[in-house]
């Protein structure tokens, strides 16, 4: 897993909605709130969509090399096997781990992590089940560089949690695109995760997921940096077409995509319909991961 983590070509897909996102992804793929009642009729439905992903003959390791799950995802089961062991043993898909529990209230032009109630149970869980690493997501909004060093502490923090189960967290400080100073905004954060990564001992590693940034190469020296397995980019808001674009810019950097992955995908669809549309995204986000300008 590490190896593929690492060097593969490909992207990592990110189907890990959840909590309060979860009723609009579901509407985007064509399932209305009058179709379900309470939240596990609204989880089920979730899961049977992502199976339905998972399961599709485009989705596999030849070009989608990892998959963030969400925890539910993760204890689910795909064909009588667990979702980790199906995407691991017959998809050839390394699987990761969304694992915060969402966002505090912006404070000094950031929004920290909630707290994490019950982590270590949770990490030995996603060891047993053969899970290779975890991701977690706080935001910035404004550059403020007291907001970043509070964001960038937190997330190497918990970092140090995951990495004693060893297992490798994606760190995800988000800086949203719409953010009034973006490009402030991430000229701190580079500096502030770089002295994160120095700070680790020689024998942890981490992956980095950011937001595509607005200057081409910007992260490079981050991909560089040898306690890093990999830089991933998530979309943030912007459509598949201009993301695709601007991650073409950034040499190193392979996508990490959510909704720029499944917007085309509808319930109504048959089969082959689903696969056609999926297989247009997956080869869109894989030529803009490896091919660059």
């Amino acid at each position: 897993m590490m190896a593929q983590a690492r060097d593969a070509a490909g992207f990592i897909a990110a189907l890990d909605q959840s909590g309060g996102s979860t009723p609009g992804a579901l509407r985007q793929y064509g399932i209305g709130e009058d179709r379900y009642n309470g939240d596990a009729e609204m989880f089920a439905l979730m899961h049977k969509m992502r199976v339905r992903i998972m399961t599709s003959p485009v989705f596999t390791g030849e070009k989608v090399i990892g998959a963030i799950l969400f925890e539910a995802t993760m204890d689910g089961d795909v064909n009588g096997k667990s979702v980790p062991a199906y995407l691991w043993e017959e998809r050839g898909v390394v699987p990761y781990l969304k694992m915060d529990k969402g966002l505090q209230a912006e404070e000094d032009g950031v929004s920290l992590m909630k707290p994490i109630p019950n982590l270590d149970p949770l990490l030995e869980r996603a060891v047993k089940l053969g899970v290779f690493g975890t991701k977690m997501r706080s935001t910035i909004n404004l550059a403020s560089r007291t907001g970043i060093v509070a964001i960038v502490r937190q997330q190497f923090e918990v970092a140090e949690q995951i990495l004693a189960h060893g297992l490798v967290p994606i760190l995800e400080p988000e800086v949203l695109i719409k953010s009034p100073d973006k490009k402030g905004a991430e000229t701190i954060l580079r500096e502030e995760l770089h002295r994160g990564l120095e700070a680790l001992s020689s024998d942890k590693n981490v992956m980095l997921k950011v937001t595509i940034p607005e200057d081409a190469d910007f992260y490079a020296p981050l991909i560089a940096h040898p306690r890093v397995v990999r830089v991933v980019a998530l979309s943030g808001g912007y459509q598949r077409t201009e993301a695709c674009h601007r991650l073409k810019h950034n040499p190193g950097m392979i996508a990490s995509f959510s909704r720029a992955l499944v917007d085309d995908l509808r319930d109504q669809m048959t089969d082959a319909e689903f696969d056609a549309a999926l297989r247009r995204a997956v080869d869109e986000i894989y030529d803009a991961s490896v091919n660059k300008v």
